[in-house]
This record gives structure tokens, C-alpha cells and sequence, in this order.
């Protein structure tokens, strides 16, 4: 076990090191860091790496080994009404134990803590649902996310402006670390016992319709919950003046979120020992490794989460709010691009969701051609949510020509590639974005003089969904080269057929 602990270090720090080189490149040029948010930041590039690294490895030995078992035993069942009643209890507490979630509710002043969690998770619950439904009655995944996400943009209209970027941002932030794996792993393990032709279609598509019910529920609150009505606000970044308080901080993180992820992992545990208890009967062996797989999902996460939070939040706020203050602000732009392109790589879920569509589709669907897919979404994103930042645009004039964009491809490319885009996007926009992106959004805002709510809330949403394009469009780049290859096929085949048929011309 740790022979794989040590050889999974290598990605992470291939994944974290580009974007910590960015923001100390941004210290030593534009906008240098105050000496306490420094010495913050350097420690958690090496908990970033670590933390990550046995997250990973947690993830694979143990929560998508859990999903598969449950999903396959829950259809193995044939009980419709016990399908419906697990997936939404486990929807619910999936979402309450995810950590990026925590992290944005931490950032939303106009709303409690409790509330805006409570509401995500009630959304992610349901649409669990409608995502297990989808697979057994075999419903087009395009058709649903059609009439979702114009029920999404029908309630938008009337709700409160400040909750929709909040609301598309809480749809990006709930497929993370904690969701991600256990939902994939669970679409695996139904499809896997329906055996059905479109096995491959419907081991996706699940996190991207988990994806819909926050926004649309956040939405909803929003119809009903004034954002002025409470004294909610932001938490003041700390920093660290001496090599005491820097041990304080970092102790105290890791004890806080030692803690927290324990309360966050105790109902997957107790939902899943029930599980073991009344219809799975594993045998020790298989639940000793399980256990260990835990053990490293906790250390890990408290590791990952001390190390954003307290060193990667306070940067993210630096250097957000002094780049923008500079008199060529305008520089924020291509900042955002290249931002956006390394990012991606740091978010654990990403390297999960890109391992399996590897495997399941045999390297049709290689991890590198993901990761660019991926890079490039997420670097346009960034630059969009740097022009809103700066000139204060409608999110609505973003949101609506791109989700009509990624809604009109879905015709045009494999249902796959459909599937695989809409899960990509939520899966991007995960933990770097919430505690990193956020923040510098946030502290870019706030220096140009923008309404928080308005202007800086919905750059995890744009994150989610620009993957929506790049990934079908890779797709439909795909779809031309095999009807090439097809046709070059036939018509070498024919070729071929005529040579047999007519020697003599051949000989002439």
C-alpha cells in the first residue's frame, strides 16, 4: 500500500506545481504577497501534493469499489421503491459530506451556512433519483438535460439576480472529491447488471445530473429568500507573522478538518455497514481493505483541505484583489487563460473521472485528449469570468448562448461524448476552483468596486460549463474521423472487390 501511496505522489505534484509556480511568479512580478500570506502558501503545496496523493488511492480501494457494490445489489433487487429511497438518502448525504460544498457556503454572505447546504443536497437527492431512473428506463440523456436546463433558465428569470450565480456555482462545487467516485462507481455497477448495449452511455452522465439540482433548488430559495435579509459576511483570510502562528494555524486546520471529514465520512460508513449487514455479506479480507481505503480517504481530505484553506484561500484573495488594482487591469484576462489551462490539473475528481472514461472506453477516450479537452475549457471560462469582473456584464448573456451552445451539440456528437461532457464539467469545476478561483474572483471584485453577488459569484459556474463544449467538440471531431476511416474502408474494400473480380484489367 505504500509502494502505491509513493508512486501516485508523482501526479499530483505534476498537477499542483504549474499553478504554485504561477502564483509565486505573480509574487515575484505583479503583485507580490505579504510576508504572512507567504509563508501560509509554501506549506501547502506540499500538503496539496500529499493530500491528494492518498485521496486517490482511498478513493480507488474503497469508495468506488462501495458504489459499484451498492448500485449492482440495489438493481440485482428488482425493488423500484427501494432504489428511489436509497439513491436520495444517499444523494442527501453524499452532498452534506462534500467538501468543496463546505467550502462555498463558507464564502456566500447572504445566506446560512445550513440553509444553502440543506437546499444543495436536497436538489442532489432528487435528481440522484432521476438519474438512476434515466438508466433503468434507458430515457436519451440529451432529452433530459433539454428540458432540465430550461426549467433551470425559466426559474432564473425569477428569482433573485444574486442567486444566480450562487446557485450555478453550487451546481459546480457538489460533484467533487466525495460524489464524484461514489456516484460514478454506482452508474457502473447498475449498468454493469443491466448488461445493456449502452453500458459505456450510461456509466455516465450521472454527476452532470446531479450537477442540475443544486442550481435548480438554489434558484427556487432564491424566488423566496431575500439576499439582503441577513448580516452574513465574508471571513477575513488569515496569515501568519512568525513561525508560532504558522504551526497554530496549520495544527488547528488539521484538527478542525480532522474532524470534520470524520462527521462527513460517519453516514457513508453507517449507510454502508447497513448495507454490508443486511444484503452485501462481504467477506473480512474485501472489508479490511475497504476500511484501510477510508483511513486514507480521512487523512487524506484533512490533509488536501487544511492545505487549500488556510494556504491557498488567503493567496487566491491577494492576488485577485491586487492585480486588479493595478492601472493595466486588463492584464487579468490572459492571466485567467493561463490560469485556468494548469488548474484543471490540480482537482483530484478530474484524474478519477478521466481514469475511468480511459477504462470503460477501452483508450477510445485517452486521459491526455480529456486533460486538454478539460484545459481549454476551463482556461476560456476563466477568461469570461475576468471580462465580467471587469466590465460587469449579465452572467445571463454567458450562461445562456453556452448552455444553448453545449444543448445544440448534444445532437451532433455520440451520446458518450454527451454524457462524459456534462459530468467533465462538474467535476472541473471542484475543490482548486472553490477555495482558489473563487477567492481571487472575489478579491478581484472587490478592488474594481463590483457587487460581490453579482459579479463575482458564477465563475465556478462558467468553469462547469465550458468543459460542455470542448469535450462534444472533441467528440464531434471524433465522429468525422471515424466516418472518414469508415468510408476510406469501403471504398478500399471495393477497390479490393474489383481487383478480384476483373484480373485482366488489373494485368493491362
Amino acid at each position: 500500500m505504500q509502494r502505491a501511496l509513493v508512486e501516485r505522489l508523482k501526479e499530483p505534484a505534476q498537477s499542483v506545481l504549474p499553478i504554485a509556480v504561477i502564483i509565486l511568479l505573480l509574487h515575484f512580478t505583479l503583485a507580490p504577497l505579504p510576508f504572512g500570506t507567504l509563508v501560509l502558501f509554501l506549506p501547502a503545496i506540499i500538503l496539496l501534493i500529499l493530500g491528494m496523493s492518498a485521496f486517490t488511492l482511498g478513493a480507488e480501494i474503497a469508495v468506488m469499489p462501495m458504489g459499484e457494490l451498492v448500485g449492482a445489489k440495489l438493481t440485482e433487487s428488482r425493488n423500484l421503491w427501494l432504489m428511489i429511497l436509497i439513491s436520495f438518502l444517499l444523494g442527501l448525504a453524499l452532498t452534506l459530506a462534500e467538501p468543496d460544498l463546505q467550502v462555498l457556503t463558507r464564502q456566500v454572505p447572504a445566506v446560512p451556512d445550513y440553509v444553502l447546504a440543506g437546499t444543495v443536497a436536497f436538489g442532489v437527492g432528487i435528481f440522484l433519483v432521476l438519474a438512476m431512473l434515466r438508466i433503468l428506463f434507458q430515457v436519451r440523456i440529451s432529452h433530459i438535460f433539454i428540458l432540465t436546463y430550461a426549467l433551470v433558465f425559466i426559474v432564473a428569470a425569477f428569482t433573485a439576480p444574486e442567486y444566480m450565480g450562487v446557485g450555478f456555482d453550487a451546481g459546480g462545487v457538489t460533484t467533487g472529491p466525495i460524489t464524484v467516485p461514489f456516484i460514478l462507481a454506482l452508474g457502473a455497477g447498475i449498468s454493469a447488471v443491466r448488461a445493456g448495449r449502452s453500458t459505456e452511455e450510461d456509466s455516465f452522465g450521472l454527476c452532470a445530473l446531479c450537477s442540475i439540482g443544486p442550481i435548480l433548488a438554489v434558484l427556487i430559495m432564491g424566488v423566496f429568500y431575500d439576499p439582503a435579509s441577513t448580516g452574513y459576511a465574508f471571513e477575513t483570510p488569515a496569515t501568519a507573522d512568525s513561525i508560532g502562528e504558522l504551526a497554530a494555524l496549520y495544527a488547528g486546520g488539521l484538527v478542525g478538518f480532522f474532524l470534520e471529514v470524520s462527521l462527513i465520512l460517519v453516514p457513508i460508513v453507517v449507510f454502508f455497514g447497513a448495507f454490508q449487514i443486511v444484503n452485501l455479506k462481504l467477506p473480512r479480507g474485501q472489508l479490511i481493505r475497504i476500511g484501510v481505503g477510508l483511513v486514507y480517504i480521512l487523512l487524506g481530505l484533512t490533509i488536501f483541505l487544511t492545505g487549500v484553506y488556510i494556504g491557498f484561500m488567503p493567496a487566491g484573495i491577494y492576488l485577485g484583489h491586487a492585480i486588479a488594482s493595478l492601472q493595466s487591469n486588463w492584464i487579468l484576462i490572459p492571466l485567467g487563460l493561463v490560469i485556468g489551462c494548469f488548474i484543471v490539473a490540480a482537482e483530484p475528481a478530474v484524474h478519477i473521472l478521466n481514469k475511468q472514461i480511459e477504462d470503460l472506453t477501452n483508450g477510445a477516450i485517452s486521459r491526455r485528449v480529456m486533460m486538454l479537452a478539460l484545459s481549454i475549457g476551463v482556461g476560456i471560462a476563466l477568461v469570461l469570468a475576468m471580462v465580467r469582473i471587469l466590465t460587469g456584464i449579465d452572467l445571463w448573456y454567458i450562461l445562456l448562448p453556452g448552455y444553448a451552445i453545449a444543448l445544440l451539440l448534444t445532437f451532433c456528437v455520440p451520446q458518450i461524448f454527451t454524457a462524459i461532457a456534462f459530468d467533465s464539467g462538474g467535476v472541473a469545476a471542484g475543490t482548486m476552483a472553490a477555495a482558489f478561483l473563487l477567492p481571487f474572483a472575489l478579491g478581484a471584485t472587490d478592488a474594481v468596486g463590483g457587487p460581490l453577488l453579482l459579479d463575482a459569484f458564477g465563475i465556478i459556474g462558467l468553469v462547469a460549463m465550458m468543459p460542455l463544449i470542448t469535450v462534444q467538440v472533441i467528440g464531434l471531431v471524433y465522429r468525422l474521423k471515424l466516418r472518414r476511416a469508415k468510408a476510406a474502408e469501403r471504398k478500399q474494400a471495393r477497390r479490393e472487390t474489383f481487383e478480384k473480380e476483373n484480373p485482366e484489367i488489373i494485368d493491362l
